[in-house]
């Protein structure tokens, strides 16, 4: 039987948010934490703004309050205190509050049908008014990015990668990686010298 559109709307979504949880398994609370890019992404920072995402979209743009005190949504806070985890906030905390966030948003989910509507009060006023349709494909493909992050940040700690526990989709058995990212690389300086006067646009 060919599955109804909102669950498989919810199967994306929740395949994506499984595997930014599975991205934090094995690190230490220091790598967990620690920025690995110039602009400061952490896996657990991922976590965190992503939970905040969740409770700002199946929340507040439907009128369904989560109750959820944020630091980050606070008058004073910088623009991105949502993306790094404070020192007293524990791990476990960060995951509860996203799977609080999951919990809330399933009820939403529930509540609603995918045409109905409710509008998104930081976006600008002449895209404000949403579908519940909408919002959830915003929120797999804004899940599937910070995915793709974390997969990225997590493999520069450890070297760690794959797409879920379950399914990693990368080659099995003793894949030569080494060799692989030197083919890469040779390929680069080669593709490098053979174009270096074309334009780039």
């Amino acid at each position: 039987m060919t599955p109804a559109p909102k669950d498989t709307l919810v199967r994306y979504l929740q395949s994506a948010r499984e595997a930014v949880l599975w991205k934090l398994d094995g690190l230490t609370e220091y790598d967990a934490r620690r920025p690995l890019t110039p602009t400061g992404t952490s896996v657990l920072g991922l976590v965190q703004h992503l939970a905040s995402v969740e409770l700002g979209y199946l929340g507040d743009t439907f009128a369904r309050p989560h109750g959820e005190r944020l630091p980050w949504d606070s008058e004073d806070a910088d623009h991105n205190d949502d993306l790094w985890v404070a020192p007293e906030v524990s791990r476990e905390d960060v995951v509860g509050l996203y799977r609080r966030a999951w919990a809330h948003g399933a009820e939403t989910i529930a509540a609603l049908d995918l045409d109905d509507t409710g509008e998104v009060p930081w976006w600008p006023p002449e895209r404000r008014v949403v579908t519940l349709h909408q919002i959830l494909v915003h929120l797999i493909a804004e899940t599937a990015r910070h995915a793709g992050h974390a997969d990225i940040v997590r493999e520069l700690v450890d070297g760690a990668a794959g797409l879920r526990a379950d399914a990693t989709n990368l080659p099995e058995g003793g894949y030569d990686w080494s060799a692989h990212r030197d083919r890469v690389d040779a390929a680069a300086r080669e593709g490098a010298r053979l174009h270096q006067n074309e334009n780039v646009f």
